[in-house]
């Protein structure tokens, strides 16, 4: 078979895995549009957050963990104090840098004016008279104060653990300079042919970041930084066509495999190496046509690049070649080593992919199947039920940004009154919607609260809910199905339980539909049979359910705040709830004071689902609150016995809520 058929099938094969160019724009879109919400609400707090690393770049692997940097917002660094004057001094901090002393591509920091933020201050050193910020301090004091899991450890510049114990991350608390490096100004006198002129120009504006480690053979390891180029990266893999973008892929999983049963000591090889070659590849114009039919021929010139840089010991950085990545790691013996074992691949030619276990399972999938090898159009690779989970998966935590008041909430509806103005994308759109839905739930729920306990207010309470009846039902207009269960919850809370029972019966017909979308859980055809080529937005409003997000800042009904307070103790932001248990308990809670008959049938109903569902209805990861919950209705019966059953199996599951301490508590009770 010639070598461009299996790049073709290679292509079709990773589109399969990593993502067509729909899937991966649908991810990056999300993901965009998420950090923009995100910087509009929260760009008078102190900290910024970016999200940067393969999960930004449109990758989903499994192990994908989540690359977050944290910088403060009123500091700002300089590479020369005639930058200066374009800042307010009132308002931001300026940290000067002073790269004389340090290896390419890092630099020292140090505070002129000798005032900053106290984890700033904290962190400083004297180094010849000047007032110098330690990364080593700095990085110890923000990843020992500042982690949200107190399990995480520091790892180079970044603090790492597991968010609720299930997906990594690496969290980089650094600083922002709104200017390019000077070392690395030849950068742009490169980009003759790639990326484009706006692209350059772009990431140029955009400055650089800091991150807090020092490179081990420098004069001041301790003390200096490193300059990170996330930021810029991030342009340049958005930039690349979608077979540039499998290439990296490729070379992600080529990488695993090379370090694959080896020590963190031993991998001398990383992501971002492969990173780098492709970035060199793609501007040396090694490859005259990036397209399926080459993608092997640019896989092996990424190869033979990492092989040539091996040999020399020399891995240039794409923005400051003098920056030799290689230096710490590979030298000696162990590049020597490194170095036989790929030039023994090199030797078996690009065949040698076929060889490796995590590779070539699904290339040769591909190959054994000519229908799919020969066809590399996107649409006939997916199905649109596939697209569009991706899609609902994207938006999920759109709404979920830190709203601590109304105030928050009436700020952001007036963002979202700007946004709507503005061109935007159809999946924008729907983020938007998203995002407009949860707005309208917290305004509703803070405004019921604000006049809760107001003396003598029965005509402000009055005027209070019916605005909240009307925010509630709006939202359900624009989010999905499941989101009817926050009118439910409102109309238990103010003690409507037939108007509650009523959205509920309504909210179960839905959820019942053959075509549901929950999660990752849909049957492509029934979905496609019941929506398929609809808008996105109608989908969303008839055919799909997520999992309840409860907020920590608001109280939605007194049954589960111990639930929610034990969720707040652990600096945690929601309780995450399937639609399916939290119906079954306003089922329950609001026929006790209608129809007690049909209160225990709802119960027997609940039981049911948690005792038996094969991770359909009840997504493993949140089995805890579904047992708890279920323990809770039972101990309002009086089964004692039975809820102290639910309990403990609740404090079996994976913590994933963290409501252990409510949990503890409502065992003391029982006994």
């Amino acid at each position: 078979m010639a070598l461009q058929t299996i790049s073709e099938s290679v292509y079709v094969g990773l589109c399969l895995k990593i993502g067509t160019p729909q899937l991966v724009a649908i991810r990056r879109n999300a993901e965009d549009f998420n950090e923009l919400l995100r910087h509009k609400v929260t760009r008078t707090y102190q900290l910024v957050r970016m999200l940067s690393g393969s999960r930004r770049e449109g990758f989903r692997f499994e192990d994908s963990d989540w690359d977050i940097m944290y910088w403060p917002n009123n500091h700002r660094v300089l590479w020369d104090f005639s930058q200066a004057t374009l800042y307010n001094t009132h308002r931001y901090i300026l940290i000067l840098c002073d790269s004389s002393e340090s290896p390419p591509g890092f630099t020292l920091l140090w505070l002129p004016m000798e005032e900053a933020h106290i984890f700033v201050l904290s962190s400083c050193v004297r180094i010849n008279g000047a007032l110098c910020i330690s990364s080593a301090m700095y990085r110890d004091i923000t990843c020992t104060l500042l982690r949200k899991d107190h399990t995480s450890t520091v790892h180079g510049p970044c603090s790492s653990g597991r968010f609720h114990g299930v997906l990594e991350y690496d969290h980089a608390y650094c600083f922002v300079s709104d200017f390019w490096p000077p070392s690395a100004s030849s950068w742009k006198d490169r980009c003759h042919s790639w990326p484009p002129p706006h692209v350059v120009d772009d990431i140029i504006r955009s400055g650089c970041h800091f991150v807090a480690i020092g490179h081990k053979l420098g004069k001041h390891p301790e003390n200096e930084w490193r300059i990170s180029f996330s930021q810029a990266e991030q342009k340049l893999v958005y930039v690349m066509n979608h077979t540039q973008f499998l290439t990296y892929g490729l070379l992600k999983y080529f990488v695993k495999e090379i370090n694959n049963g080896l020590s963190d000591e031993e991998k001398l090889l990383c992501s971002y190496h492969m990173k780098t070659a492709i970035f060199w590849a793609i501007q040396q114009n090694t490859i005259a046509h990036w397209c399926p039919q080459n993608l092997l021929a640019g896989f092996w010139v990424c190869f033979k690049l990492l092989l040539k840089w091996v040999y020399e010991g020399y891995c240039p950085n794409f923005f400051i070649p003098e920056n030799n990545m290689f230096l710490n790691k590979v030298h000696g013996e162990a590049q020597r080593s490194l170095f036989t074992r790929l030039y023994g691949l090199y030797e078996k030619g690009i065949a040698f992919l076929l060889q490796s276990p995590s590779i070539s399972s699904y290339i040769m999938d591909v190959l054994c199947n000519p229908r799919l090898s020969v066809c590399t159009d996107e649409h006939t690779l997916i199905f649109e039920a596939f697209l569009d989970r991706e899609l609902f998966k994207g938006i999920f935590m759109t709404g979920v940004l830190p709203v601590q008041n109304l105030h928050g909430c009436m700020k952001c509806l007036h963002m979202v009154e700007q946004l709507i103005r503005s061109p935007l994308t159809q999946c924008q759109i729907l983020m938007l919607q998203k995002f407009t839905a949860t707005t309208l739930q917290s305004t509703a729920l803070k405004l019921h609260d604000m006049y809760t306990d107001t003396p003598g207010g029965n005509k402000q309470m009055y005027i209070a809910d019916k605005r909240s009846c009307y925010m509630l039902k709006l939202a359900a207009k624009f989010g999905f199905v499941s989101d009817l269960l926050y009118i439910a919850m409102y109309f238990y809370r103010t003690f409507r339980h037939r108007e509650a029972l009523s959205v509920i019966e309504m909210t179960k017909v839905k959820l019942a539909q053959p075509g549901l979308m929950y999660n990752d859980i849909v049957d492509p055809e029934r979905y496609t049979e019941a929506v398929g080529g609809r808008s996105w937005s109608y989908k969303m409003r008839h055919n799909v359910a997520l999992d309840i997000n409860l907020l920590d800042h608001i109280w939605y009904i007194n049954e589960l705040m111990p639930e929610q307070q034990s969720n707040l103790q652990h600096e945690d932001t929601s309780l995450l709830i399937p639609p399916f248990i939290l119906l079954h308990m306003l089922e329950f809670l609001c026929f006790r004071h209608v129809d007690p008959m049909r209160a225990q049938a709802a119960l027997d109903d609940l039981q049911v689902l948690v005792h038996h569902d094969q991770r359909v209805l009840i997504p493993v990861y949140i089995r805890d609150i579904s047992w708890e919950i279920l323990g809770i209705c039972q101990q309002m019966t009086g089964n004692h016995q039975a809820a102290l059953y639910s309990y403990t199996q609740s404090l079996r599951k994976y913590p994933f809520n963290k409501i252990d301490t409510a949990t503890r508590h409502r065992i003391q009770d029982l006994h």
